[in-house]
Order: structure tokens, then sequence, then C-alpha cells
């Protein structure tokens, strides 16, 4: 494949790629709250069915999922961030 037609495609990659993270972040900026509170539920679930047996580590998952919906919505640029 030549180089030209090569970088070309890579273009496009990087365009497409970014599209798709633009638009996560659009929904994540509009539903975090809804994603926020999956993550609670999935851990209180989590913490029901072991009897807390790991729910330290559970809470650990969740602060991270936590911090990743910040991130993608751009919580963590603005202060602000999702009640845990």
């Amino acid at each position: 494949m030549p180089e030209q037609e090569s970088e070309g495609i890579i273009d496009k990659v990087k365009d497409a790629a970014g599209k798709v993270t633009d638009k996560v972040r659009d929904l994540f900026s509009d539903h975090g709250d809804k994603v926020d509170d999956a993550v609670d539920k999935a851990g209180d679930f989590v913490d029901d069915k072991t009897g807390d047996k790991y729910s330290e580590h559970v809470d650990k998952v969740q602060d991270a999922a936590h911090d990743a919906v910040d991130k993608l919505s751009g919580e963590d640029d603005k202060g602000g961030g999702a009640a845990k």
C-alpha cells in the first residue's frame, strides 16, 4: 500500500474515533447520573449476593466507574462530579 494512501486511511480512522468519542461524551453528559445509579445498584447487588464479603473491592470498582463517568462527561474538568 503506498504511503500516501495509508496516511489517508489513518486520518479517516482518527476522524471516526474522534466522532465516536464526542458522541460518548455527549451521552455521558446527558445521562451520567443514570450510569452512576446503575453502578451503585450493581455494586449493591454484588454486596447483597456475597454478604458484603468483597465490599472493599466492590467499592473500589464503583469509585473507578464513577471517576470514569465524571471524566467522560467532563465533570472532572468543572470540579463537580457525581454524588457517591
